[in-house]
């Protein structure tokens, strides 16, 4: 891996760290303002919709500027946006608009980098380069900033919401040094509407990213519904309290760790359509595990295990992702197939509270189970 790889490396896991602190601290500052349940839930609603309303022409965007440059510029923005939370007036509605803003800057800044990796890695080790930032980025949202943002939080306000700023600002730093230039060469000049058209027609014409794109939909779709209603399920049939639910969803994040350093190896083993299909196999019925036992320990090593599974299959797709899309077209191609990932996620919240209530919370991880299975024979058929 080159210099340039690594300074990358090195801003993801600020940027990252930065998320995973931010998103806790600011519910957690947030009810300093208000203890509406409504409002509170509306901070993730916040940072999350700009995903539905923004995705595509984010892509556009990226494929028409200097990569590097708006991940920097993106960055730059969060800080500040974050800072003004931090020395403005405490007020639920601010909060959210800046939420919006923050999740609208993630928008862009995440589909770049995703854009950036081949001109920084070589073909062959894109796989690997993945893998490493997988891993940094799990590590940073899931791990470190949770914690951080608690403590943080407990010390004070002020610094729970400096910390992110200050990060973000480390993040543009190393940034700054990645070499090079990343502005893609555009065959045509075309309005804004027309280069998304064009890049999700390209999606759609290829058969293995458009079946990458419905698989990943699906999956999407199946674990928000389970995730949805998780905390009912573990707090009830599986008898947990709140660390021993913290414990279960750390088991996720730690399979997702595994299976990001451990892709590389899997792919190069397998074969890159064994790799994918197996990981998918393994995934997809690990979802249904607590429709057949609520012990605790069993369904801590399935989402382990699916943790592990789904993040290999992640890092097969986006590298052969990037190699089968032209380098003018990766944001795009990415935006859009993000859209369709994505988007899925609060349609499967909806479905997993309608059959829970309709059918029970055991049915919910049965039904869902089938629903992540049904990407299988989709995936079989692209790759042939």
């Amino acid at each position: 891996m080159t210099g340039d790889y690594w300074r990358l490396w090195t801003s993801s896991g600020l940027s990252n760290l930065a998320d995973g602190v931010l998103k806790v601290a600011l519910p957690l500052v947030a009810i300093e303002a208000t203890r509406s349940p409504v409002l509170i839930a509306g901070l993730a609603v916040a940072f999350s919709l700009p995903w539905l309303l923004v995705a595509l022409p984010a892509g556009a965007v990226v494929d028409r500027v200097d990569r590097r440059v708006l991940m920097m510029t993106a960055n730059l923005v969060r800080a500040v946006l974050v800072l003004a939370i931090a020395f403005g007036p405490t007020d639920i509605r601010l909060f959210s608009a800046i939420a919006f803003g923050i999740g609208v800057a993630e928008v862009l800044h995440d589909v770049a980098a995703q854009s950036v990796v081949p001109a920084v890695v070589p073909d062959e080790h894109l796989s690997r380069a993945n893998g490493r930032l997988y891993a940094v980025e799990l590590t940073a949202n899931e791990f470190v900033g949770p914690p951080l943002a608690g403590f943080l939080v407990a010390a004070s306000a002020l610094a729970a919401l400096a910390v992110p700023g200050g990060l973000w600002i480390a993040a543009v730093v190393a940034l700054f040094l990645v070499r090079g230039t990343f502005r893609p060469e555009r065959a045509q000049r075309a309005s804004l509407r027309g280069e998304v058209a064009e890049g999700l027609a390209f999606l759609w014409r290829d058969r293995v990213l458009r079946a990458f794109s419905v698989v990943v939909g699906l999956f999407n779709f199946a674990t928000s519904a389970t995730y949805a209603i998780l905390v009912l399920y573990a707090v009830g049939a599986m008898g947990l309290d709140d660390r021993g639910f913290g414990w279960l969803l750390a088991a996720v994040a730690g399979g997702s760790v595994v299976g990001s350093v451990a892709a590389e190896r899997v792919e190069r083993g397998l074969g890159r359509d064994r790799a994918l299909v197996g990981s998918l196999a393994v995934a997809a019925p690990l979802i249904a595990l607590p429709a057949a036992t609520a012990n605790p320990i069993a369904v801590g090593a399935g989402f382990f295990g699916s943790g592990a599974a789904i993040m290999v299959l992640n890092i097969v797709m986006v590298s052969l992702r990037q190699r089968r899309t032209p380098d003018r077209l990766r944001g795009r191609v990415t935006s859009g197939h993000r859209m369709v990932a994505w988007g899925s996620k609060p349609l499967g919240a909806l479905a997993g509270g309608l059959v829970g209530e309709l059918l029970g919370l055991p049915a919910v991880f049965l039904v869902m189970g089938l629903v992540a299975a049904a990407g299988i024979p989709v995936l079989v058929r692209a790759l042939r």
